[in-house]
C-alpha cells in the first residue's frame, strides 16, 4: 500500500489516492482520501474497501510513512496477526510493485483529465475497473481472471441476446477446479518471472556479507546526509565504523556517532569492507590519508631506514593504475603528494606534445 499525493482538490474535498495492490493477483484498488487523514481513517478505508472484498492480509508492505509507523497502526495489525514490512529510502525495491502501479495510475489520470482536474474522483472506479481487466505481463492474465476465474462484462459485451439462447450451467466442482488451475498457473508464472529477474540481477555479482565487529566504510548518500553532502565536492564516504549488529544479510547496524543524526541501520550496498593492517601489539592501524591532518614523515625515526631518502624516482614509460599503486605503497604522505604533482606535470607535458 502507498499514497498518490499532490492531486488537485475535488468538489468532495479529496486530494490524494490510497493505493492497495495484491502481490499474488496484481489486483489494485484506488481509494480517494484526504491528505490529512490519520492512521485510524486509513484503517477504516482499508477495512471498508479491501477487507470486505478479500479478507485480512497475511503481510502488508509499505513505506515508512508516519501513518504506518504510528502506535495505533502497529497495535491494530499485531492483534490481527498481520506482519508489517517496511521499505527504506536506501532500499526502495521492497515496495517497488506499488510504485509501478502509482506511476501507471498517474499516467492514466494525466491523459484522461487534461481539461477537467476537479472531478477525477468521480471517474476513479472506472479507472480501477479498466486497470484490473487489462492483461498483466507477469501473470499473463488479468487480475480479474486470477481472482474470479473470468473477465467481467464491459459495455461492448452487453449486446442483444439471440432468441434461441441455450443457458449453460457450470457445476461448482468444475468451477472451483478451474479457479484452482488458474491460481497454479499464475503461481508458476510469478515464480518463473521472479527467478528470471533474480538470475539477471545476480549474474556476475559476488555475494558479500559482514559479521559483527567488522570495520566498514560508509557511503554518505546525499538524500540521507544532506548536511554532510551539501556541496558536490564534499566527501562521499566516511569511516571506518564497526558493525554492532547484523540484522540480516542485507541490513547492518553500525556503531555510528550521534552527531550524524540518522538511524544507524544501513543496507549492504552502502557498506564497503575496510582493509587495514595490524601493528605488532595487535591493534588495528588506520590507513586513511586525512587531508586535515598536518604532513609528516610516516617512517619511524628510530629505524635505520629513516635516514634513507624516500623521494620517488622518475618512472620511465607509461604510468598505469597498477604502477601508481605500487609506487604509492612505498611512499609517505608528503612523498605521495610530491609524486602526484610530478605525475600531473609529466602528463601535462605529454598532452602538450599531442
Amino acid at each position: 500500500m502507498d499514497f498518490v499525493l499532490g492531486l488537485p482538490r475535488t468538489s468532495r474535498g479529496v486530494d490524494s489516492i490510497f493505493v492497495v495492490v495484491d502481490h499474488f493477483s496484481k489486483m489494485a484498488h484506488f481509494i480517494p482520501r484526504h491528505k490529512v487523514d490519520d492512521a485510524s481513517n486509513i484503517a477504516r478505508l482499508f477495512f471498508r474497501e479491501v477487507v470486505s472484498l478479500h479478507g485480512l492480509p497475511k503481510t502488508i508492505v509499505s513505506d515508512r510513512d508516519a501513518k504506518f509507523l504510528s502506535h495505533f497502526w502497529r497495535t491494530l495489525w499485531s492483534r490481527l496477526r498481520t506482519k508489517l514490512s517496511f521499505s527504506t529510502s536506501c532500499h526502495p525495491q521492497t515496495d517497488r510493485q506499488t510504485e509501478v502501479v502509482n506511476r501507471s495510475l498517474s499516467i492514466l489520470l494525466r491523459v484522461l483529465f487534461k481539461g477537467n482536474h476537479k472531478s477525477w474522483d468521480e471517474y476513479l472506479p472506472h479507472i480501477e475497473f479498466a486497470y484490473n481487466r487489462v492483461f498483466h505481463s507477469t501473470t499473463k492474465l488479468s487480475p480479474f481472471e486470477v481472482v474470479y476465474g473470468f473477465n467481467p462484462l464491459t459495455q461492448l459485451d452487453l449486446l442483444p441476446l439471440p432468441i434461441s439462447f441455450d443457458f449453460v450451467h457450470k457445476e461448482g466442482v468444475s468451477n472451483s477446479k478451474f479457479i484452482k488451475d488458474f491460481h497454479e498457473k499464475v503461481k508458476h508464472q510469478i515464480q518463473a518471472q521472479v527467478e528470471k529477474i533474480a538470475h539477471s540481477k545476480k549474474k556476475g555479482k559476488r555475494v558479500r556479507s559482514f559479521n559483527e565487529g567488522d570495520l566498514v566504510w560508509l557511503h554518505l548518500r546525499k538524500e540521507r546526509f544532506p548536511n554532510i553532502r551539501e556541496f558536490k565536492l564534499s566527501t562521499r564516504g566516511d569511516g571506518p565504523f564497526q558493525i554492532s549488529k547484523k540484522i540480516n544479510n542485507n541490513a547492518y547496524q553500525l556503531d555510528l556517532p550521534s552527531e550524524y543524526g540518522v538511524h544507524p541501520t544501513f543496507n549492504i550496498t552502502d557498506l564497503v569492507p575496510f582493509v587495514g593492517i595490524f601493528d605488532e601489539e595487535g591493534g588495528h592501524q588506520d590507513l586513511r590519508a586525512n587531508p586535515l591532518q598536518g604532513g609528516g614523515d610516516d617512517v619511524n625515526p628510530t629505524s635505520p631506514s629513516s635516514s634513507a631518502s624516500t623521494s620517488p624516482s622518475p618512472h620511465q614509460g607509461p604510468i598505469t593504475r597498477s604502477m601508481m599503486r605500487k609506487i604509492h605503497m612505498g611512499l609517505s604522505q608528503d612523498d605521495q603528494v610530491n609524486h602526484g604533482l610530478f605525475t600531473l606535470f609529466t602528463l601535462a607535458k605529454e598532452i602538450s606534445k599531442i
